[in-house]
């Protein structure tokens, strides 16, 4: 998309919040192929398609009434978003994919190991890969290091003991106050983690 194209969508953004209705049938005419296009590609099915494409836009509306867009003219991409979490939330709802739960202690992460993916799952999978990687860091430094050693590494509780020199229980007490931080963490930023 060129750069008067992303300028012309900002000011279609700018006219429809200031009362200008037909601004918004414009660019949802001009993204409507390619947005239902991509709903339609995760759930293979028409009417569901539609439902969620509907909401998509009553959550787009939504949103620009409330004053809260600030894409800075990057429409597209941040309505592919809210379909694209729409479309998480139907399979959540439905049961299609697993729900994060966070009843055992490394089940939060176990989707990380999953080697064995399709190409729609990995596409949810890299951007939970994503999501996790930025919000690790916020984990105090003792607790970032067990877990990326332990998770990213696949080191033994043992190794981690040895290169962080200090006791084994100790580097289990660090991965277990890291996972319980992370969940903390997840909800604080209200972040879906399915795959």
């Amino acid at each position: 998309m060129n750069r008067t194209s992303i300028s012309s969508e900002a000011f279609l953004v700018k006219q429809y919040i200031e009362g200008d209705e037909q601004s918004l049938s414009i660019l949802i005419n001009r993204h409507q192929q390619k947005i239902f296009g991509f709903i339609f590609s995760k759930v293979y099915d028409k009417d569901l398609a539609e439902d969620i494409f509907q909401d998509t836009f009553i959550k787009v509306i939504r949103t620009l009434k409330r004053g809260k867009y600030n894409e800075e003219g990057k429409f597209l991409p941040w309505v592919m978003r809210i379909a694209h979490n729409l479309v998480i939330d139907h399979f959540r709802k439905s049961n299609r994919m697993p729900k994060f739960e966070g009843k055992g202690d490394f089940d939060i992460l176990d989707f990380m190991t999953d080697g064995d993916l399709n190409a729609e799952r990995k596409i949810i999978k890299d951007q939970i890969d994503t999501d996790l990687h930025e919000l690790i860091q916020e984990l105090p430094q003792d607790q970032l290091e067990v877990l990326e050693m332990r998770i990213f590494k696949e080191m033994s509780f043992k190794d981690i003991a040895l290169k962080t020199d200090v006791s084994i229980n100790t580097a289990l007490g660090r991965m277990r106050y890291a996972l319980i931080n992370l969940r903390k963490i997840i909800e604080k930023h209200q972040v879906v983690l399915t795959n």
